[in-house]
């Protein structure tokens, strides 16, 4: 509602995983690259840590449109948190396999086919597992390592990535056969105070802004308050420009940061 008042053309801090709107940090871009070297080198599984916020869950779209659909087969899972058979069935439908029943065997022959199948056609499966540490039940672990030996002598048939906030280290390290092939793993953290300028000028002139908006001083409130985790300067920046629209204001100042947070409390 406020983007005619500061001439953008679309909303520039939604929370929603939009790869036109993924900010390359020095740290998303090691990571972006760390889960592409995983695929495109065939090393079986990667996994990706970040807390509440960090942007997981946008790089793994930015990673799916990195992947060309002519050579890669992609099941992106965003809800893990099933019981075992379910959790299978949910690969398939991801995948796109219509398995002969919901039988587990039926299951895991149907994915087979299809790994072998993408084999033959020049293709990599690639599954992705977006809030890995809602899993909760030990047997889906358990399923995920399992899936690891749909193999040949010379190649997985499958990569599995997993992006997952930081419990899920210590649920990992108990089950030492899932843990030992975990071949890369990279940890994303909060962005710093030249980061987070960068990212939200970065999201405004993606969304059409032919100037600055904030003042130095309002962006170092900005960090200091959201700790430098994208979500929360997303919603913090989303209404100081709404609060910026319904004031009158040309400019996002101290003040007024300090205005929306007290407000928000």
């Amino acid at each position: 509602m406020y983007e005619s008042h500061w001439g953008l053309t679309k909303p520039p801090f939604q929370n929603v995983p939009d790869p036109n709107f993924f900010f390359l940090s020095d740290q998303h871009r090691e990571g972006l690259a760390r889960l592409l070297y995983t695929v495109r080198h065939n090393k079986g599984a990667a996994l990706l840590i970040g807390d509440v916020g960090c942007g997981k869950t946008t790089l793994s779209r930015a990673l799916i449109v990195q992947l060309a659909e002519e050579k890669f087969d992609i099941g992106l899972i965003t809800n893990p948190s099933l019981p075992r058979n379910d959790f299978l069935e949910e690969i398939d439908l991801q995948l796109g396999i219509i398995p002969a029943s919901t039988s587990k065997v039926a299951l895991l022959r149907a994915l087979n086919e299809r790994l072998l199948r993408n084999l033959d056609d020049g293709k990599d499966t690639v599954l992705i597992v977006d809030e890995a540490h809602a899993i909760h039940d030990p047997e889906v672990f358990e399923e995920l390592r399992m899936l690891l030996n749909f193999q040949l002598n010379e190649r997985f048939l499958m990569t599995l990535i997993l992006m997952a906030q930081p419990e899920i280290k210590d649920t990992i390290s108990r089950i030492r056969q899932l843990d030992q092939r975990i071949a890369i793993r990279y940890v994303l953290r909060p962005l710093d105070r030249r980061e987070t300028a960068r990212y939200i000028a970065f999201r405004l002139e993606r969304a059409g802004a032919t100037r600055p908006f904030f003042t130095e001083e309002a962006l170092t409130i900005v960090w200091e308050k959201s700790q430098g985790v994208p979500r929360s300067i997303n919603t913090l920046c989303d209404l100081c420009l709404l609060d910026g629209c319904t004031t009158g204001a040309q400019t996002v100042d101290v003040a007024m940061v300090k205005r929306v947070v007290a407000a928000a409390v």
